[in-house]
């Protein structure tokens, strides 16, 4: 499967999040009624309902909605039948948010009869409605069957196409024009871009129309949020800097909005920014936690926010920020939900072992307890990183029998298995390379290190978009410290600015960078980009030495 985080899409209730609350909410009205929070922000649409406090559960689950916490949105749409049983657009609301999204387009049995059956009550009330009301739920029939097929992809094809007749026909509807460009990235999600970073067919009407959208209606929280997913993999990320710059302070009740602007943050250079959003956003979930506690696929947004954080601080160089927060990745899950679920949590349970060796704690990292067996790709990158730390160590010998060890692990792992989104097989192989390529070098063979570490780059540069990265410490940072004990300061100084086209003012290729321009000669840029690199390491706890700590000064 191609997408983001949906392998976690079973992930059970129960992590735990450390922060100062920042999240409040209202008194319910009476009992069995979801809390009426605050910090959603102010968008609302008038629906049909003679109750005001049902209209204030649609705008609720509306805002819900846009920050896919889809959980907590049928809660307060939910509340909205109960308070006006008639009111069409909160069955439209129910059915709507038990339907697939670009994170999870997996409709399980009971969400799809849970939205079939809130959709026919939305029909049967739909008299009552508004034009653009009824022309909503009506689209909505065609996304969803009883029973539902197998191969949803027909539906979701069917769906977008009533949309485009309702965006067609309410044209200066901003909640319309989300809602439609919704269900174009349905089709395809994570998937609207080619790996030279060209629209698929389909991505510019998306792009379009979310854009009309935010003309429209430029604090509209849905179309802010789904601007940033449709061009953070494009080659201009920065078109949605004004819409990261408004979700920043537009829905501070929602964690998950709070991070988004992190994924342009990362891909525009704003590492510190990106670390503070996350830092934010997990302060504002813990508090809504206490708040709501019964979640479920939330869960993963709220995990999610310590990976991100942890990737942000390691490229701000700050070693005890990445590593608490990898560790939060880690041990929020219990034992009995890890091995419940160990194929779809897996791939990220070697968050860990990225700090560790980007950080050079190789002793820290010989220490990591072998993971349980039934968690068959961290083990394998457990001795990865194990064969990692013993060559960087100078322990040539043990390196390698580790690698034996880490080769028989690799051809274990079945050909169909996949990380978040990538093949796990590519990761794999891009791991191989890797550490023959650390080996190597260990052996004097510079070369060979060198030409390993090359297949590795184009391996990385082929992956499929994720965010964050699916292998998290660039290849570029090791080839270029390779390089520049090679004596191959001008090739050192290419990968170095390549690196920092993707991953612009990362403090490691900066360091690198000016590493080679001072050994090839050129010493005032060099000195400018010293000066770049120590603006980005400003809260760095973690001086360096070279761009790769498993390479030497360089």
């Amino acid at each position: 499967m191609r997408y983001a985080i949906a392998l976690l899409c079973l992930l059970p209730a129960g992590l735990l999040l450390s922060g100062c609350a920042t999240n409040k909410a209202e008194t319910a009205p009476q009992r069995n009624f979801s809390p009426l929070f605050e910090g959603l922000g102010s968008h609302e649409r008038s629906v049909t309902t003679a109750s005001a406090l049902a209209q204030r559960y649609f705008d609720q689950g509306l805002n819900w909605y846009y920050a896919f916490n889809h959980d907590e949105a049928i809660r307060s749409f939910q509340d909205a039948t109960k308070l006006d049983p008639n009111c069409p657009m909160a069955w439209w609301g129910i059915s709507i948010a038990n339907g697939p999204h670009i994170n999870n387009p997996v409709v399980p049995p009971d969400r799809a009869a849970a939205a079939w059956n809130a959709l026919q009550r939305a029909i049967a009330c739909s008299d009552r409605g508004t034009a653009v009301e009824q022309e909503l739920i009506f689209a909505l029939k065609a996304r969803y069957a009883n029973p539902q097929p197998a191969d949803r992809k027909q539906l979701d094809r069917a769906y977008a196409d009533a949309m485009e007749k309702v965006w067609k026909a309410f044209p200066n509807d901003s909640d319309v024009g989300t809602l439609y460009a919704e269900s174009l990235m349905d089709l395809a999600p994570w998937d609207l871009w080619t790996q030279d970073k060209q629209p698929k067919p389909g991505t510019e009407k998306i792009v379009e129309t979310l854009q009309t959208v935010l003309a429209l209606d430029e604090n509209n929280p849905g179309a802010n949020h789904l601007f940033i997913h449709a061009v953070e993999a494009s080659d201009r990320p920065e078109l949605a800097d004004a819409a990261a710059d408004r979700l920043r302070h537009l829905v501070t009740g929602s964690g998950h909005m709070v991070h988004m602007p992190s994924h342009i943050d990362v891909l525009t250079g704003r590492w510190e920014q990106a670390s503070k959003q996350n830092e934010r956003a997990i302060r504002i979930d813990a508090s809504y936690r206490e708040i709501s506690p019964d979640q479920g696929f939330y869960e993963i947004y709220m995990a999610h926010n310590h990976h991100m954080l942890s990737f942000a601080s390691m490229m701000e160089g700050r070693h005890a920020a990445a590593l608490e927060s990898a560790r939060a990745v880690v041990e929020s899950v219990p034992p009995a939900a890890l091995k419940e679920q160990a194929a779809f949590l897996d791939p990220f349970m070697a968050a860990v072992y990225d700090v560790h060796k980007r950080f050079g704690r190789w002793d820290d990292m010989l220490a990591e307890k072998r993971p349980p067996s039934f968690l068959p790709i961290t083990t394998t990158l457990w001795h990865f990183n194990r064969a990692i730390a013993f060559a960087a160590k100078g322990e040539v010998n043990k390196a390698e029998r580790e690698r034996e060890v880490f080769q028989s692990k690799v051809n274990e792992i079945p050909d169909d298995t996949v990380m978040s989104i990538n093949p796990a097989g590519r990761i794999l192989e891009l791991a191989t390379h890797f550490l023959n390529g650390e080996i190597a070098y260990r052996k004097g063979n510079m070369e060979e290190s060198i030409a390993h570490l090359k297949k590795a780059v184009d391996i990385e540069d082929s992956l499929l978009y994720m965010e964050p990265p699916e292998w998290v410490q660039p290849t570029r940072h090791t080839l270029g410290a390779v390089l520049l004990k090679a004596g191959r300061y001008r090739e050192a100084e290419k990968i170095y600015r390549q690196d920092l086209k993707k991953w612009p003012e990362n403090g490691w290729s900066l360091y690198g960078l000016s590493r080679a321009l001072k050994e090839g000669g050129n010493e005032t840029e060099a000195a400018n980009v010293l000066a770049r690199f120590n603006r980005a390491w400003k809260r760095s706890d973690s001086p360096i030495g070279s761009s790769c700590l498993c390479i030497p000064k360089t």
